[in-house]
């Protein structure tokens, strides 16, 4: 009988750590955007920064919303979904929601996520709470929240640089072997240089991995209209490229991956601003 739970447990383990090793940890940046630049996310001032660097929504001056769909490797199970919007308010900062779910029927991990951000100056600050559930199948589900806190901060015109700290109460899974979801600390800065190109660097570290190193770049072949995309990740070996297309209140966005051993992943996105074309 010990045996049998023993058996149990760790299954529901290896199930838990699934989508830690494929997809690196629970908040993997959302959007193509953020995709194609390597996930180098920490600095961007836009509507995935609800998830990515909470602090990024507070230079939103208008109410957005998007949906956001990857695949990696091709398999079916390591499929995410996301839906994101952001309410601005003229006094009290910019307000957010975020919904995904990643898996399938055998495993899969859903959120729901509430978030904050306020800019003052050249300051911006934010903090997001998500309720994270996982489940698998016949060993039924486990609910935590994570607590993440964020900020952006322009330190000469064209130079920004960006923090953000996800899970920083260690929010325990189960007691079994302590299963915690990961604490992740990343910081980065990005600049640019003239108008139509973006440079982007940053470092990210779990308290369980090692650090990675990540980088972009982005240009705007046709500006405010067609944008060109690529960034690699130096601790899984991965490159990325993409494309952004935008028109009027709309932004496509998508980014193609390949890690070395793994394959390749595809990422699209498309966000919509109710006010007029996204800032």
């Amino acid at each position: 009988m010990h045996g049998i739970i023993i058996l149990r447990y760790s299954l529901i383990t290896c199930f838990l750590l699934i989508p830690f090793f494929t997809k690196a940890q629970s908040d993997v940046p959302f959007g193509a955007r953020a995709a194609a630049l390597g996930n180098a996310s920490v600095t961007l001032p836009d509507l995935w920064a609800l998830h990515n660097n909470i602090a990024g929504i507070a230079s939103l001056s208008q109410l957005q919303a998007g949906a956001y769909a990857e695949n990696r490797f091709g398999v079916r199970a390591f499929t995410t979904v996301a839906l994101l919007g952001i309410y601005p308010t003229q006094k009290y900062g910019v307000y957010g929601i975020s919904l995904s779910r990643f898996g399938d029927e055998l495993y899969n991990r859903q959120h729901i996520g509430l978030g904050a951000a306020h800019k003052l100056g050249q300051f911006s600050l934010g903090v997001k709470a998500d309720i994270w559930q996982v489940a698998v199948q016949g060993y039924g589900s486990r609910k935590t929240v994570t607590i993440a806190i964020g900020g952006q901060a322009e330190i000469v015109p064209g130079l920004y640089f960006g923090a953000h700290a996800y899970n920083l109460n260690q929010a325990k899974l189960s007691d079994f072997e302590d299963e915690r979801l990961p604490t992740i600390m990343k910081a980065g800065i990005s600049y640019t240089p003239y108008k139509k190109l973006l440079l982007l660097a940053e470092t990210e570290k779990s308290i369980d991995h090692n650090a990675t190193f990540k980088a972009g770049i982005e240009y705007q072949l046709f500006p405010e209209k067609f944008i060109l995309r690529s960034g690699f990740q130096s601790l899984t070996n991965t490159l990325n490229f993409g494309a952004g297309f935008m028109a009027r209140q709309f932004v496509v966005d998508y980014a193609f991956g390949n890690t070395t051993h793994l394959g390749n992943s595809h990422h699209l996105s498309v966000n919509y601003s109710f006010g007029g074309q996204p800032n």
